[in-house]
């Protein structure tokens, strides 16, 4: 690795956070920030311009997400490393952000020092998670791979497992009480059981969640 700067796009809407994560690492030295962006469309206009070596990429922004941005961000800037800072720790996003062309999934409750260093690791060809978030890769390997359940139903189940209400998990995953309630219902039928305790057990034998 030279030692020239590694150039660094920052893509996240809460305006306190950009600014410091911008502070923060124009402090580092070698890492410079060339740009912040507020939303992927704003990015996407200008982002070729900035040619960046890697870009930090929040989920959930106004207007397109941050893991459909990825498809085209890398049609711009195919070399261009993208790692996912965001507060999201769900199995099916991480998936979805790795399979589509991130380089790295983050949480935002990750030290400034974890997020230097990711940086640094993700140009030298590694894939920096967030601890929790590598726990969740290891966890699915190790799930049965002939489950009945569907992706959809499984998260929902390690949802519940986690003491999170119908409610909760339709905010949390952006769908409506009745569409989570529906996967419950072809859980409890998919399981041959009648109610979440059941549910619960019989996913944990099964290596289901």
């Amino acid at each position: 690795m030279t030692t020239r700067n590694r150039d660094i796009v920052i893509i996240e809407d809460d305006d306190v956070l950009r600014k410091a994560y911008s502070t923060l690492i124009n402090e580092e030295e070698g890492y410079r920030v060339i740009n912040t962006y507020p939303s992927c469309e704003d990015a996407l206009l200008n982002i070729s311009n900035d040619r960046p070596h890697v870009i930090l990429l929040d989920f959930e922004l106004p207007g397109m997400n941050g893991i459909d941005a990825i498809p085209l961000i890398k049609k711009k800037l195919p070399r261009c490393y993208i790692l996912m800072l965001t507060v999201y720790e769900f199995e099916n996003q991480i998936f979805d952000a790795l399979s589509k062309g991130a380089s790295g999934y983050l949480t935002k409750k990750s030290s400034f020092a974890k997020i230097i260093e990711s940086i640094k690791e993700v140009m030298e060809g590694g894939a920096p998670m967030s601890t929790n978030v590598a726990r969740l890769v290891i966890k699915s390997f190790q799930k049965n791979q002939h489950s009945p359940l569907s992706k959809r139903e499984t998260q929902i189940l390690e949802m519940i497992s986690q003491g999170k209400s119908r409610f909760q998990i339709a905010n949390e995953l952006f769908i409506d009480w009745e569409t989570v309630k529906s996967h419950i219902t072809n859980v409890y039928i998919k399981l041959n059981v009648n109610s979440k305790s059941d549910a619960i057990r019989a996913a944990r034998e099964g290596k289901l969640i």
